[in-house]
């Protein structure tokens, strides 16, 4: 028999802070990287802004701007990859939905505190040298959520920018 879980209400008391800043990027599984860039990035005139083989999740992976956010498109190293184990279950298609945080480690306490389920109990290296982790789709609404703490370089490039519109 499974354990009752505390559920997570929206508004009440169990309401945990605003821990996701935007959306930074929507994930797309491809069998291969050319033919969708040449509908990603011909199709619809995305600009390749990244491109990087990340060992440690198994994929090579594109960004492709669109505003403040990115397209990312996942290709997979192997079939024993998540990405290629996505891609045989489900087919291409959206893989998941990442969130930019300001500080990953106090956002995975405080979702971890709410009873969300995380994949990812630390943060590990992704793409561009940000920080990243996923959350169990089982405990948001079945969408694998990443979250993403950009590399601090790109992170300050996005202050100083900031600052200087302000000025």
């Amino acid at each position: 028999m499974r354990a009752a879980r505390r559920r997570h209400r929206p508004g009440g008391a169990d309401t945990l802070p605003r821990v996701l800043d935007r959306i930074d990027h929507i994930g797309i599984a491809v069998t291969e990287l050319e033919p969708a860039l040449e509908l990603w990035g011909g199709g619809f005139q995305l600009e390749v802004s990244h491109r990087e083989v990340v060992e440690e999740q198994g994929v090579e992976a594109v960004l492709l701007d669109l505003g403040e956010n990115h397209v990312e498109l996942l290709a997979p190293l192997g079939p024993d990859t998540p990405v290629g184990k996505f891609l045989a279950k489900r087919g291409p298609g959206l893989h998941h939905v990442a969130y930019q945080v300001s500080d990953i480690d106090a956002a995975l306490r405080e979702l971890a505190s709410a009873d969300f389920e995380l994949i990812d109990k630390a943060a590990r290296v992704g793409i561009g040298g940000a920080r990243v982790a996923f959350l169990e789709p089982k405990s948001t609404g079945r969408v694998l959520v990443e979250l993403v703490e950009p590399a601090q370089s790109v992170a300050q490039a996005v202050d100083s920018t900031a600052e200087e519109v302000a000025h």
